[in-house]
């Protein structure tokens, strides 16, 4: 097999999704390429899904690597009792000796592009004597504060600071409370094994971002100037996004995109909290009561509430579609019928923004989901649920101005009250509508970012050049 870059990710849709972008994007500049996927539990059916991206992707090749059966002293859990998150950097770990095997086989590697998440594959490609790159699907305000939580010299765990504002070199300040949760306890095993994977940044000859320099020109700049580490070398840094492809595949087009043919344009709020998130049923009872009083027109896509005890990895896995009728308030469906529509589960989310209709995104932040929104020029309302949604929501609302927040998020519980406010405010507000301006501009530099010439395209095309890599190679 012949492949100048292999790109190594995970079964996530929020990790392969952009992965498979970047691979595309090379692909179409000559570059023979390959996305190797770590195989790890809990990500659902691998085979079905690697078949499905090498029939929409046949410029790319795809290669599934399965863990090795049992971990080795250096991959192992840190405790016989370790929760998910650290279960799935160690599967993630135990890749790497496939990993390896598999670059060997290749005829012809130059470079090896890891996700942050796999960035211990680092290793293999040491090994193997080629650069090794991180992907970070994430923006660059959020990397430049990753590059430098392991330099901070602070005694204290960021979850005792409250809402004490943290300022990291060239990032808006963030609340302590808003970093991700793995992070608010320096104790536990949790943070230990982040900073663990925050440490393999500066190991890489490169990163990656999914992100364009306009968007947030300050990480970006503090980032190549190297301010985050001040006194230690900081990678090069590359600015390939937005990163958002459209939703391919020969499928029949969706009802909901039918229902939005028939809606006025921008009258639309769409709903949803991507593929790893949900709420439970007294929060869903608050969102239907809000949205039938804002009297605006809706389109909510309702995902199957995991339970109140399940662990996290619950996120990844498959659910059954939402039995809406017993989810909901009675009689909301007949009530709304034609003004709003509920589908169960899924919704093709880039299509939907894209559509004229949309109007408005209640979103929960996640970065894939954001560029989503920016590149179809739809205000967001922001309601951030794990990881490092809550940092984004902070970027989107007072650095960006593309969006609000939906209050009371991290209270446990948003009222319907704030539902039919924020719908209002971004839909009939003038506040809504110098939105929408900032948001327009916002979607134009996305689309200038990858044209010819533009600054996401130079920077793919400045990658290559620094791995000496031709068009046709």
């Amino acid at each position: 097999m012949r492949s100048a870059v292999v790109l190594y990710t995970w079964l996530v849709r929020g990790h392969l999704h952009p992965m498979t972008q970047l691979a595309n994007h090379l692909a179409g500049h000559g570059v023979a390429v390959t996305v190797a996927v770590a195989d790890v539990p809990s990500t659902g059916n691998s085979s079905d899904t690697i078949a499905g991206l090498s029939a929409t992707y046949p410029s790319v090749s795809f290669h599934l690597l399965q863990p090795t059966a049992s971990r080795s002293a250096d991959t192992a859990d840190p405790d016989p009792d370790a929760d998910p998150f650290i279960t799935l950097i160690a599967d993630l770990r135990a890749t790497n000796p496939a990993l390896l095997a598999f670059l060997r086989s290749l005829a012809s590697v130059k470079v090896l592009v890891a996700d942050f998440f796999c960035a211990y594959g680092l290793n293999a490609a040491t090994q193997i004597g080629v650069p090794g790159y991180l992907f970070f699907t994430s923006g660059a305000s959020v990397l430049a504060a990753y590059l430098h939580i392991p330099v901070m010299r602070s005694a204290a765990s960021f979850g005792d600071m409250g809402r004490s504002l943290l300022h990291f070199p060239g990032v808006h300040p963030i609340p302590a409370s808003d970093l991700p949760e793995v992070l608010l306890n320096r104790d536990n095993s949790q943070y230990r094994t982040t900073l663990g994977l925050f440490e393999q940044l500066p190991r890489a000859k490169g990163i990656l971002s999914n992100t364009f320099e306009w968007l947030e020109p300050r990480a970006v700049k503090a980032i190549k100037d190297g301010t985050p580490r001040a006194g230690e070398p900081v990678p090069r840094l590359f600015c390939v996004g937005p990163l958002v492809g459209e939703e391919r595949g020969c499928r029949a087009k969706h009802q909901c995109l039918r229902w939005l043919d028939k809606q006025p344009a921008r009258s639309v709020v769409f709903l949803c909290f991507g593929s790893a998130s949900s709420v439970p049923v007294e929060q869903l009872n608050e969102i239907a009561v809000g949205l039938e009083k804002s009297g605006h027109a809706f389109l909510w896509a309702v995902r199957a509430p995991v339970a109140p005890d399940a662990d996290s990895t619950k996120r990844f896995e498959g659910r059954g579609e939402a039995t809406l009728e017993q989810l909901l308030p009675e009689g909301f469906l007949d009530r709304t019928r034609g003004r709003g529509m509920v589908v169960s589960s899924w919704a093709p989310q880039v299509e939907v923004l894209r559509h004229p209709a949309s109007g408005a995104f209640v979103t929960h932040c996640g970065w894939n989901s954001t560029l989503e929104a920016v590149t179809a020029g739809v205000p967001m309302v922001c309601w951030p649920m794990y990881a490092e949604q809550r940092m984004n929501k902070v970027f989107v609302v007072e650095v960006m101005k593309l969006g609000v927040v939906m209050d009371g998020y991290n209270e446990g519980m948003v009222k319907a009250e704030e539902v039919e406010a924020k719908v209002r405010q971004v839909m009939e507000s003038e506040q809504g509508k110098e939105m929408r301006k900032r948001m327009t501009l916002a979607q134009e530099m996305a689309a200038d970012a990858l044209e010819i010439g533009g600054s996401s395209t130079r920077a793919l095309v400045d990658f290559l050049d620094t791995l000496k890599i031709s068009m046709l190679d």
